[in-house]
Protein backbone atom coordinates (compact mmCIF):
# COMPACT_ATOMS: atom_id res chain seq x y z
CA UNK A 1 0.00 0.00 0.00
CA UNK A 2 0.70 3.78 -0.62
CA UNK A 3 2.89 5.22 2.07
CA UNK A 4 1.10 8.69 3.45
CA UNK A 5 3.37 11.42 3.48
CA UNK A 6 1.46 14.64 3.89
CA UNK A 7 2.70 18.16 2.28
CA UNK A 8 5.19 20.20 4.08
CA UNK A 9 4.07 23.62 4.78
CA UNK A 10 7.73 24.85 4.70
CA UNK A 11 8.23 25.56 0.89
CA UNK A 12 6.33 28.19 -0.79
CA UNK A 13 7.87 28.22 -3.93
CA UNK A 14 4.63 28.65 -5.97
CA UNK A 15 3.73 31.64 -4.22
CA UNK A 16 6.88 33.26 -3.61
CA UNK A 17 7.67 32.49 -8.13
CA UNK A 18 4.68 34.79 -8.09
CA UNK A 19 5.46 37.53 -6.10
CA UNK A 20 7.97 40.50 -6.95
CA UNK A 21 11.68 39.95 -7.06
CA UNK A 22 12.42 41.01 -3.46
CA UNK A 23 9.84 38.42 -2.32
CA UNK A 24 8.19 40.98 -0.13
CA UNK A 25 4.40 40.30 -0.60
CA UNK A 26 2.62 43.71 -1.95
CA UNK A 27 0.15 45.15 0.57
CA UNK A 28 -3.22 44.63 -0.63
CA UNK A 29 -2.32 40.67 -1.16
CA UNK A 30 -1.71 40.69 2.78
CA UNK A 31 -5.43 41.78 3.70
CA UNK A 32 -7.94 39.53 4.65
CA UNK A 33 -10.62 39.69 1.11
CA UNK A 34 -14.35 40.18 2.60
CA UNK A 35 -14.84 37.77 -0.31
CA UNK A 36 -13.74 34.18 -0.19
CA UNK A 37 -11.87 32.20 -2.16
CA UNK A 38 -13.60 29.13 -4.17
CA UNK A 39 -11.67 25.78 -5.05
CA UNK A 40 -13.77 23.29 -6.91
CA UNK A 41 -12.07 19.64 -7.76
CA UNK A 42 -14.06 17.52 -9.76
CA UNK A 43 -12.95 14.11 -10.22
CA UNK A 44 -14.31 11.85 -13.63
CA UNK A 45 -16.60 8.64 -12.90
CA UNK A 46 -15.32 8.31 -9.04
CA UNK A 47 -17.70 6.45 -6.99
CA UNK A 48 -18.41 7.59 -3.31
CA UNK A 49 -16.33 4.64 -1.66
CA UNK A 50 -13.44 5.37 -3.94
CA UNK A 51 -12.78 7.55 -1.39
CA UNK A 52 -11.08 5.34 0.76
CA UNK A 53 -7.81 5.27 -1.70
CA UNK A 54 -7.13 8.85 -1.57
CA UNK A 55 -5.64 8.72 2.40
CA UNK A 56 -4.18 12.71 1.65
CA UNK A 57 -7.51 14.12 0.76
CA UNK A 58 -8.85 12.50 3.93
CA UNK A 59 -6.78 13.84 6.17
CA UNK A 60 -6.83 17.77 5.09
CA UNK A 61 -10.73 17.71 3.59
CA UNK A 62 -13.05 14.94 5.35
CA UNK A 63 -11.32 15.34 8.88
CA UNK A 64 -10.75 19.10 8.75
CA UNK A 65 -14.34 19.47 7.23
CA UNK A 66 -17.59 18.17 6.19
CA UNK A 67 -18.41 14.73 4.26
CA UNK A 68 -22.07 14.61 3.05
CA UNK A 69 -23.14 11.09 3.06
CA UNK A 70 -25.71 11.67 0.76
CA UNK A 71 -24.84 13.46 -2.31
CA UNK A 72 -26.36 12.91 -5.63
CA UNK A 73 -25.78 13.51 -9.29
CA UNK A 74 -29.06 13.71 -11.33
CA UNK A 75 -27.81 12.95 -14.58
CA UNK A 76 -24.90 10.27 -13.81
CA UNK A 77 -22.73 10.89 -17.40
CA UNK A 78 -20.17 13.14 -18.00
CA UNK A 79 -21.07 15.58 -20.14
CA UNK A 80 -24.73 16.38 -18.85
CA UNK A 81 -23.45 16.07 -14.84
CA UNK A 82 -21.13 18.83 -15.73
CA UNK A 83 -23.57 21.21 -17.89
CA UNK A 84 -26.16 20.91 -14.47
CA UNK A 85 -22.41 21.99 -12.15
CA UNK A 86 -21.96 24.95 -14.75
CA UNK A 87 -25.51 25.95 -14.96
CA UNK A 88 -26.88 24.70 -11.55
CA UNK A 89 -29.89 23.09 -13.26
CA UNK A 90 -31.05 19.73 -14.30
CA UNK A 91 -30.27 18.28 -17.75
CA UNK A 92 -33.86 19.10 -18.90
CA UNK A 93 -33.11 22.58 -18.99
CA UNK A 94 -29.33 22.72 -19.77
CA UNK A 95 -30.29 20.64 -22.95
CA UNK A 96 -27.37 18.88 -22.55
CA UNK A 97 -28.26 14.78 -22.38
CA UNK A 98 -25.29 12.80 -23.80
CA UNK A 99 -21.74 12.78 -24.21
CA UNK A 100 -22.12 11.51 -27.97
CA UNK A 101 -24.22 12.85 -31.03
CA UNK A 102 -27.29 10.84 -31.44
CA UNK A 103 -28.74 10.50 -35.11
CA UNK A 104 -26.70 13.59 -35.77
CA UNK A 105 -27.65 15.67 -33.23
CA UNK A 106 -25.19 17.63 -31.45
CA UNK A 107 -24.16 16.81 -27.59
CA UNK A 108 -22.07 17.17 -24.78
CA UNK A 109 -20.11 20.13 -24.93
CA UNK A 110 -21.43 21.26 -28.70
CA UNK A 111 -25.36 21.41 -27.52
CA UNK A 112 -24.18 23.31 -24.19
CA UNK A 113 -22.39 25.93 -26.48
CA UNK A 114 -25.29 25.81 -29.17
CA UNK A 115 -28.04 26.75 -26.42
CA UNK A 116 -25.55 29.77 -25.10
CA UNK A 117 -25.04 27.93 -21.97
CA UNK A 118 -21.62 29.84 -22.30
CA UNK A 119 -23.11 33.38 -21.47
CA UNK A 120 -24.57 32.58 -18.33
CA UNK A 121 -22.74 30.40 -15.70
CA UNK A 122 -21.20 30.36 -13.00
CA UNK A 123 -17.68 30.98 -14.19
CA UNK A 124 -19.61 34.20 -15.73
CA UNK A 125 -21.33 35.25 -12.50
CA UNK A 126 -18.27 34.60 -10.15
CA UNK A 127 -16.35 37.22 -12.88
CA UNK A 128 -18.86 39.88 -12.42
CA UNK A 129 -18.62 39.38 -8.49
CA UNK A 130 -14.52 40.56 -8.93
CA UNK A 131 -13.54 36.95 -8.61
CA UNK A 132 -10.36 35.60 -10.66
CA UNK A 133 -11.89 32.53 -12.34
CA UNK A 134 -9.77 29.50 -13.76
CA UNK A 135 -10.28 26.73 -15.24
CA UNK A 136 -7.51 23.28 -15.13
CA UNK A 137 -8.30 20.31 -16.96
CA UNK A 138 -11.68 18.85 -18.47
CA UNK A 139 -14.64 20.88 -19.55
CA UNK A 140 -17.01 19.43 -22.11
CA UNK A 141 -16.16 16.71 -24.50
CA UNK A 142 -17.79 17.55 -28.57
CA UNK A 143 -16.70 20.81 -28.87
CA UNK A 144 -15.41 21.77 -32.68
CA UNK A 145 -13.31 24.85 -31.69
CA UNK A 146 -10.74 23.62 -29.86
CA UNK A 147 -9.40 27.39 -29.38
CA UNK A 148 -12.01 29.07 -28.09
CA UNK A 149 -12.12 30.15 -24.60
CA UNK A 150 -15.51 30.74 -22.78
CA UNK A 151 -16.42 34.05 -21.56
CA UNK A 152 -15.87 35.02 -17.45
CA UNK A 153 -12.88 32.36 -17.56
CA UNK A 154 -10.08 34.31 -16.79
CA UNK A 155 -7.37 31.54 -16.80
CA UNK A 156 -8.17 28.49 -19.46
CA UNK A 157 -6.33 25.86 -19.43
CA UNK A 158 -8.93 22.58 -20.78
CA UNK A 159 -7.46 19.52 -21.43
CA UNK A 160 -8.26 16.53 -23.47
CA UNK A 161 -7.10 13.11 -24.84
CA UNK A 162 -5.11 10.50 -22.22
CA UNK A 163 -3.41 10.61 -19.39
CA UNK A 164 0.37 10.49 -21.24
CA UNK A 165 -0.27 11.49 -24.36
CA UNK A 166 -3.43 14.94 -24.32
CA UNK A 167 -3.64 18.13 -25.31
CA UNK A 168 -4.83 21.45 -23.46
CA UNK A 169 -6.19 24.88 -24.90
CA UNK A 170 -4.13 27.03 -23.12
CA UNK A 171 -5.15 30.16 -23.13
CA UNK A 172 -6.32 29.77 -26.83
CA UNK A 173 -3.73 27.95 -27.61
CA UNK A 174 -3.40 24.31 -28.38
CA UNK A 175 -0.75 22.58 -26.76
CA UNK A 176 0.71 19.07 -26.95
CA UNK A 177 1.76 16.85 -24.23
CA UNK A 178 3.35 13.67 -23.27
CA UNK A 179 4.61 11.11 -23.14
CA UNK A 180 7.26 12.01 -20.52
CA UNK A 181 6.36 11.15 -16.83
CA UNK A 182 7.12 14.98 -16.22
CA UNK A 183 3.98 15.65 -18.38
CA UNK A 184 1.35 13.61 -16.65
CA UNK A 185 -1.91 14.95 -16.95
CA UNK A 186 -2.74 15.31 -13.56
CA UNK A 187 0.40 16.43 -12.53
CA UNK A 188 0.72 19.35 -14.74
CA UNK A 189 -2.75 20.42 -13.56
CA UNK A 190 -1.73 20.66 -10.65
CA UNK A 191 1.06 22.57 -10.91
CA UNK A 192 -1.60 25.07 -13.00
CA UNK A 193 -3.72 24.82 -10.20
CA UNK A 194 -0.82 26.11 -7.76
CA UNK A 195 0.31 28.63 -9.73
CA UNK A 196 -2.93 29.67 -10.41
CA UNK A 197 -3.57 30.44 -6.28
CA UNK A 198 -0.34 31.45 -5.86
CA UNK A 199 -0.85 34.18 -8.29
CA UNK A 200 -4.29 35.49 -7.35
CA UNK A 201 -2.92 35.53 -3.56
CA UNK A 202 -0.08 37.92 -4.05
CA UNK A 203 -2.73 40.10 -6.67
CA UNK A 204 -4.89 39.74 -3.47
CA UNK A 205 -7.67 39.04 -5.61
CA UNK A 206 -10.62 36.55 -4.54
CA UNK A 207 -10.66 33.82 -6.97
CA UNK A 208 -12.70 30.75 -7.91
CA UNK A 209 -10.71 27.47 -9.69
CA UNK A 210 -12.30 24.50 -11.16
CA UNK A 211 -10.56 22.02 -11.03
CA UNK A 212 -11.62 19.01 -13.46
CA UNK A 213 -8.92 15.57 -13.42
CA UNK A 214 -9.81 12.89 -15.90
CA UNK A 215 -8.85 10.22 -12.98
CA UNK A 216 -10.35 7.75 -12.59
CA UNK A 217 -12.15 7.32 -15.77
CA UNK A 218 -10.94 4.92 -18.15
CA UNK A 219 -8.21 3.94 -19.18
CA UNK A 220 -7.27 4.55 -15.76
CA UNK A 221 -3.61 4.74 -16.12
CA UNK A 222 -2.00 5.67 -13.31
CA UNK A 223 1.66 8.13 -12.78
CA UNK A 224 4.99 5.73 -13.06
CA UNK A 225 5.34 6.43 -9.35
CA UNK A 226 1.76 5.13 -8.26
CA UNK A 227 1.38 1.74 -10.67
CA UNK A 228 2.07 -0.49 -7.74
CA UNK A 229 0.46 1.42 -5.18
CA UNK A 230 -2.34 -1.13 -4.91
CA UNK A 231 -1.22 -4.13 -6.39
CA UNK A 232 -3.68 -6.98 -5.75
CA UNK A 233 -6.66 -4.89 -4.89
CA UNK A 234 -10.10 -6.69 -5.60
CA UNK A 235 -13.08 -4.21 -6.41
CA UNK A 236 -15.59 -4.12 -3.36
CA UNK A 237 -18.18 -7.21 -3.31
CA UNK A 238 -21.40 -5.18 -2.31
CA UNK A 239 -24.42 -7.45 -1.52
CA UNK A 240 -25.27 -6.41 -5.44
CA UNK A 241 -22.40 -7.53 -6.89
CA UNK A 242 -23.18 -10.00 -9.12
CA UNK A 243 -26.01 -10.44 -8.12
CA UNK A 244 -27.82 -13.98 -8.27
CA UNK A 245 -31.24 -13.33 -8.57
CA UNK A 246 -32.34 -10.73 -10.88
CA UNK A 247 -35.63 -11.70 -11.70
CA UNK A 248 -37.31 -9.14 -10.54
CA UNK A 249 -34.98 -6.51 -12.65
CA UNK A 250 -36.08 -5.13 -15.86
CA UNK A 251 -35.27 -6.93 -19.31
CA UNK A 252 -31.60 -5.55 -20.14
CA UNK A 253 -30.90 -6.13 -16.75
CA UNK A 254 -31.91 -10.00 -16.75
CA UNK A 255 -30.22 -10.82 -20.14
CA UNK A 256 -26.78 -10.04 -18.32
CA UNK A 257 -25.24 -13.20 -17.62
CA UNK A 258 -23.57 -13.85 -13.67
CA UNK A 259 -20.28 -12.84 -14.24
CA UNK A 260 -17.64 -15.34 -14.80
CA UNK A 261 -13.88 -15.14 -12.98
CA UNK A 262 -12.42 -13.71 -16.08
CA UNK A 263 -14.71 -10.93 -15.46
CA UNK A 264 -14.31 -10.44 -11.98
CA UNK A 265 -11.00 -10.31 -12.52
CA UNK A 266 -10.71 -7.61 -15.05
CA UNK A 267 -13.19 -5.44 -12.91
CA UNK A 268 -10.62 -6.13 -10.16
CA UNK A 269 -7.39 -5.23 -12.77
CA UNK A 270 -9.63 -1.94 -13.66
CA UNK A 271 -10.42 -1.41 -9.75
CA UNK A 272 -6.53 -1.54 -9.04
CA UNK A 273 -5.50 0.53 -12.10
CA UNK A 274 -8.46 3.23 -10.88
CA UNK A 275 -6.95 3.60 -7.22
CA UNK A 276 -3.52 3.96 -8.64
CA UNK A 277 -4.81 7.24 -10.48
CA UNK A 278 -6.27 8.75 -7.89
CA UNK A 279 -3.36 8.88 -6.31
CA UNK A 280 -2.02 11.68 -7.79
CA UNK A 281 -5.47 13.68 -7.60
CA UNK A 282 -4.89 12.84 -4.00
CA UNK A 283 -1.08 15.19 -4.50
CA UNK A 284 -3.38 17.40 -6.57
CA UNK A 285 -5.77 17.79 -3.37
CA UNK A 286 -2.76 18.23 -0.86
CA UNK A 287 -1.14 20.29 -3.13
CA UNK A 288 -3.83 22.65 -3.26
CA UNK A 289 -4.15 22.87 1.05
CA UNK A 290 -0.39 23.38 0.80
CA UNK A 291 -0.01 26.02 -1.42
CA UNK A 292 -3.05 27.81 0.57
CA UNK A 293 -0.97 27.32 3.90
CA UNK A 294 2.31 28.29 2.30
CA UNK A 295 0.32 31.45 2.00
CA UNK A 296 -1.48 31.71 5.39
CA UNK A 297 2.15 31.21 6.46
CA UNK A 298 3.12 34.81 4.96
CA UNK A 299 -0.13 36.90 6.76
CA UNK A 300 -1.75 36.66 3.61
CA UNK A 301 -5.15 34.27 5.33
CA UNK A 302 -5.12 32.07 2.09
CA UNK A 303 -6.26 29.21 3.87
CA UNK A 304 -8.66 30.58 6.36
CA UNK A 305 -10.42 32.16 3.64
CA UNK A 306 -11.23 29.65 1.14
CA UNK A 307 -13.53 26.76 0.90
CA UNK A 308 -12.51 23.45 -0.93
CA UNK A 309 -15.08 21.71 -2.70
CA UNK A 310 -14.17 17.86 -3.79
CA UNK A 311 -16.73 15.82 -5.47
CA UNK A 312 -17.02 13.93 -8.83
CA UNK A 313 -19.63 14.37 -11.95
CA UNK A 314 -20.57 10.56 -11.31
CA UNK A 315 -20.09 7.03 -9.94
CA UNK A 316 -19.16 3.67 -11.60
CA UNK A 317 -20.73 -0.11 -11.92
CA UNK A 318 -17.98 -2.28 -10.34
CA UNK A 319 -20.21 -5.26 -10.92
CA UNK A 320 -23.33 -4.58 -9.03
CA UNK A 321 -26.33 -6.21 -10.77
CA UNK A 322 -24.10 -7.76 -12.77
CA UNK A 323 -23.11 -4.59 -14.50
CA UNK A 324 -19.29 -5.13 -15.46
CA UNK A 325 -18.61 -0.73 -15.87
CA UNK A 326 -19.72 1.88 -16.79
CA UNK A 327 -21.89 4.11 -15.70
CA UNK A 328 -25.71 6.03 -16.71
CA UNK A 329 -28.38 4.19 -14.94
CA UNK A 330 -30.18 5.11 -11.76
CA UNK A 331 -28.74 2.77 -9.54
CA UNK A 332 -26.87 3.89 -6.30
CA UNK A 333 -23.16 3.12 -7.61
CA UNK A 334 -23.76 5.96 -10.67
CA UNK A 335 -25.93 8.66 -9.16
CA UNK A 336 -23.86 8.60 -5.32
CA UNK A 337 -21.10 10.29 -5.39
CA UNK A 338 -18.17 11.87 -3.10
CA UNK A 339 -18.45 15.12 -1.73
CA UNK A 340 -15.84 16.90 1.29
CA UNK A 341 -16.02 20.43 1.93
CA UNK A 342 -13.43 22.29 3.78
CA UNK A 343 -13.74 26.27 5.02
CA UNK A 344 -13.97 29.03 7.04
CA UNK A 345 -16.63 28.19 9.60
CA UNK A 346 -17.06 24.50 8.84
CA UNK A 347 -17.06 21.76 11.48
CA UNK A 348 -14.18 19.60 11.27
CA UNK A 349 -15.16 16.19 11.02
CA UNK A 350 -18.51 16.79 10.59
CA UNK A 351 -21.01 14.45 8.36
CA UNK A 352 -23.98 15.85 6.80
CA UNK A 353 -27.10 13.62 5.80
CA UNK A 354 -28.96 15.72 4.01
CA UNK A 355 -29.94 15.59 0.16
CA UNK A 356 -27.71 17.71 -1.88
CA UNK A 357 -27.13 17.68 -5.61
CA UNK A 358 -25.47 18.77 -8.13
CA UNK A 359 -27.55 21.21 -9.14
CA UNK A 360 -26.25 23.55 -5.93
CA UNK A 361 -22.77 24.12 -6.82
CA UNK A 362 -23.70 27.02 -8.57
CA UNK A 363 -26.03 28.92 -5.91
CA UNK A 364 -23.82 27.50 -3.12
CA UNK A 365 -20.83 29.68 -5.17
CA UNK A 366 -22.84 32.61 -5.77
CA UNK A 367 -23.99 32.59 -2.08
CA UNK A 368 -20.42 32.08 -0.72
CA UNK A 369 -19.11 34.82 -3.02
CA UNK A 370 -21.81 37.70 -2.67
CA UNK A 371 -23.84 39.34 0.08
CA UNK A 372 -27.75 39.11 -0.53
CA UNK A 373 -27.24 42.56 -1.66
CA UNK A 374 -24.51 41.77 -4.25
CA UNK A 375 -24.50 42.59 -7.68
CA UNK A 376 -24.23 38.52 -8.33
CA UNK A 377 -27.50 37.91 -6.37
CA UNK A 378 -29.54 40.59 -7.46
CA UNK A 379 -28.67 40.94 -10.82
CA UNK A 380 -31.12 40.27 -14.02
CA UNK A 381 -29.86 37.08 -15.26
CA UNK A 382 -31.26 34.61 -17.69
CA UNK A 383 -32.40 32.31 -15.36
CA UNK A 384 -32.88 31.34 -11.90
CA UNK A 385 -31.02 27.87 -11.19
CA UNK A 386 -32.61 24.86 -9.88
CA UNK A 387 -30.96 24.12 -7.19
CA UNK A 388 -29.81 25.85 -3.90
CA UNK A 389 -27.36 26.80 -1.39
CA UNK A 390 -25.51 24.78 0.72
CA UNK A 391 -24.40 27.58 3.02
CA UNK A 392 -26.95 26.84 5.90
CA UNK A 393 -25.84 23.20 5.71
CA UNK A 394 -22.38 24.19 6.09
CA UNK A 395 -23.17 26.40 8.69
CA UNK A 396 -25.29 23.80 10.27
CA UNK A 397 -28.16 26.03 10.58
CA UNK A 398 -30.67 24.48 8.02
CA UNK A 399 -33.78 24.40 8.70
CA UNK A 400 -36.74 23.71 5.78
CA UNK A 401 -34.64 21.48 2.78
CA UNK A 402 -35.49 19.01 0.12
CA UNK A 403 -36.84 15.69 0.91
CA UNK A 404 -36.47 14.26 -2.84
CA UNK A 405 -34.36 14.82 -6.01
CA UNK A 406 -34.87 13.84 -9.70
CA UNK A 407 -32.94 11.63 -11.47
CA UNK A 408 -33.19 11.68 -15.31
CA UNK A 409 -31.56 10.54 -18.32
CA UNK A 410 -32.04 10.20 -22.11
CA UNK A 411 -30.94 6.40 -23.90
CA UNK A 412 -27.01 6.96 -24.51
CA UNK A 413 -24.71 4.12 -25.61
CA UNK A 414 -23.20 4.95 -22.59
CA UNK A 415 -25.87 3.58 -20.92
CA UNK A 416 -26.15 0.48 -22.45
CA UNK A 417 -29.23 -0.72 -23.04
CA UNK A 418 -30.88 1.15 -20.69
CA UNK A 419 -33.80 3.41 -21.92
CA UNK A 420 -34.22 7.01 -21.26
CA UNK A 421 -35.87 7.31 -17.61
CA UNK A 422 -36.69 9.63 -14.70
CA UNK A 423 -37.20 8.50 -10.89
CA UNK A 424 -37.41 10.18 -7.75
CA UNK A 425 -35.21 9.49 -4.65
CA UNK A 426 -35.81 10.43 -1.20
CA UNK A 427 -34.53 9.47 1.69
CA UNK A 428 -36.09 5.97 1.83
CA UNK A 429 -37.42 5.34 -1.40
CA UNK A 430 -36.69 5.39 -5.06
CA UNK A 431 -38.92 5.06 -8.04
CA UNK A 432 -37.95 4.91 -11.73
CA UNK A 433 -40.42 5.25 -14.24
CA UNK A 434 -38.31 3.80 -17.25
CA UNK A 435 -39.55 4.94 -21.38
CA UNK A 436 -41.73 2.20 -22.70
CA UNK A 437 -43.33 1.48 -19.35
CA UNK A 438 -41.06 -0.45 -17.07
CA UNK A 439 -40.68 0.58 -13.74
CA UNK A 440 -38.62 0.21 -10.56
CA UNK A 441 -39.11 0.53 -6.84
CA UNK A 442 -37.15 0.46 -3.66
CA UNK A 443 -37.09 1.00 -0.12
CA UNK A 444 -33.72 2.10 0.58
CA UNK A 445 -33.95 1.37 4.52
CA UNK A 446 -34.50 -2.27 4.36
CA UNK A 447 -32.61 -2.47 0.88
CA UNK A 448 -30.34 0.25 0.45
CA UNK A 449 -28.32 -2.06 -2.28
CA UNK A 450 -31.12 -1.93 -4.45
CA UNK A 451 -31.82 -6.02 -4.74
CA UNK A 452 -35.80 -6.66 -4.60
CA UNK A 453 -37.72 -4.05 -7.24
CA UNK A 454 -41.05 -4.09 -5.05
CA UNK A 455 -43.00 -3.23 -8.30
CA UNK A 456 -45.36 -4.18 -9.19
CA UNK A 457 -46.27 -5.88 -6.31
CA UNK A 458 -45.97 -2.95 -4.74
CA UNK A 459 -46.79 0.48 -6.14
CA UNK A 460 -45.41 4.07 -5.36
CA UNK A 461 -47.90 6.32 -3.63
CA UNK A 462 -49.36 8.56 -5.17
CA UNK A 463 -47.96 11.26 -4.12
CA UNK A 464 -44.72 9.76 -4.84
CA UNK A 465 -45.70 10.14 -8.50
CA UNK A 466 -47.10 13.45 -8.47
CA UNK A 467 -44.20 14.95 -7.28
CA UNK A 468 -41.81 13.10 -9.92
CA UNK A 469 -44.31 14.26 -13.01
CA UNK A 470 -43.83 17.76 -11.32
CA UNK A 471 -39.91 17.34 -10.72
CA UNK A 472 -39.76 16.10 -14.36
CA UNK A 473 -40.44 19.74 -16.07
CA UNK A 474 -39.59 21.70 -13.29
CA UNK A 475 -37.29 25.25 -13.57
CA UNK A 476 -35.88 27.48 -11.13
CA UNK A 477 -37.89 27.93 -8.06
CA UNK A 478 -40.47 25.42 -8.91
CA UNK A 479 -38.03 22.68 -8.77
CA UNK A 480 -36.90 23.35 -5.30
CA UNK A 481 -40.95 23.57 -4.54
CA UNK A 482 -41.49 20.42 -5.84
CA UNK A 483 -38.30 19.08 -3.91
CA UNK A 484 -39.61 19.98 -0.34
CA UNK A 485 -43.18 19.06 -1.58
CA UNK A 486 -43.85 16.53 1.03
Amino acid sequence: MRKIVLPLASVALVVLSSLSVSGSIPEDAQKLSAKPNIVFILTDDMRKDDLKYMPKTRSVLKAKGMSFSNAFVSNALCCPSRATILRGQYAHNTGVWTNKNISGRPAGGQAYRNKGNEKDNVATRLDEAGYRTALIGRYLGGIKNKTFVPPGWDYWFSTWGGYLRYDANDQGTIRHFGPKASAYRTDVERRKTRMFIGKSVARGKPFFAYVAPKAPHPPSIPPPRDRHAYDGLKAPRLSSFNERNVSDKPPWIRKLPRLNDVKKAKIDSHAEKRAESLQAVDDLVAGVVDTLNNANAMSTNAMSNTYIFFTSDNGWHYGEHRIPAKKARPYEEDVRIPLLVRGPGIPAGHQAHKLVLNTDYLPTFTDLACPSSSPCNTQNYSYVPDGRSLRPVLKRNATAWRSAVLLEAHHTPEGGATPAYSGIRTSSTKYVEYAGGKRELYFLGQDPYELRNKYPSAKPSARLVHRLQALRTCAGVGCRAAENRQ
